[in-house]
């Protein structure tokens, strides 16, 4: 029988999920996992089965987060449009974080070997995120925030466009006030 394991593994995939965030898969070594996480080795592929799942754990787990709280803001406001609004303040101000599920799309694609996995996992996040927004969509065009000649779904792949943009333009150097600015020119362009 072995021995019980002597970490906490939530603690640790969230302790992962950081060290992916800011050095996606490639650039992220076993040693600045182990490190991180506070295991060895061998604690890495007992608990975990290496570094690829590793990595497709800690992307679950950073979608699932990062979308719970993405919903959070989308569904505070006294409208649609006020909780659209939080939405894009949200992503502007945690944009200097490192993206994770930008992060892998950037390094992966859709074409690359585990990319499809990749897929799988973003997935149930990305689905939750999609359907929310284009509830909270067709709610801003009933009471008349919105056009009711916009396509709902187009304007859901907006905003998918626009947070990965601006997480992007956060990594290449733009400040708090550009990326507020850039998330009301988000909105105003959904008008």
């Amino acid at each position: 029988m072995g021995r019980p394991k002597q970490f906490d593994p939530d603690e640790a995939l969230d302790a992962a999920v950081a060290v992916f965030r800011e050095h996606g898969y490639a650039g992220s070594s076993a040693e600045m996992l182990t490190s991180a996480m506070g295991i060895g080795k061998q604690s890495l592929y007992n608990t975990y089965g290496g570094k690829w799942p590793l990595y497709c754990a800690a992307l679950g787990r950073y979608a699932e987060d990062e979308t719970g709280e993405h919903l959070k803001a989308l569904r505070t406001g006294k409208t649609a449009m006020d909780g659209l609004e939080r939405l894009f303040k949200r992503v502007a101000a945690t944009a200097h974080q490192p993206c994770l599920g930008v992060g892998s799309v950037q390094e992966f694609g859709t074409d690359s070997e585990g990319s499809a996995e990749l897929i799988e996992v973003r997935a149930p996040a990305g689905q939750a995120l999609q359907a929310a927004l284009l509830e909270r969509v067709r709610q801003a065009q009933a009471d008349g925030e919105l056009s009711a000649s916009l396509d709902p779904k187009v304007a859901v792949s907006f905003v998918f466009a626009q947070i990965a943009a601006l997480r992007l333009t956060a990594r290449g150097g733009a400040g708090e006030t550009e990326l507020r600015a850039l998330a009301r020119l988000s909105l105003q362009a959904l008008r």
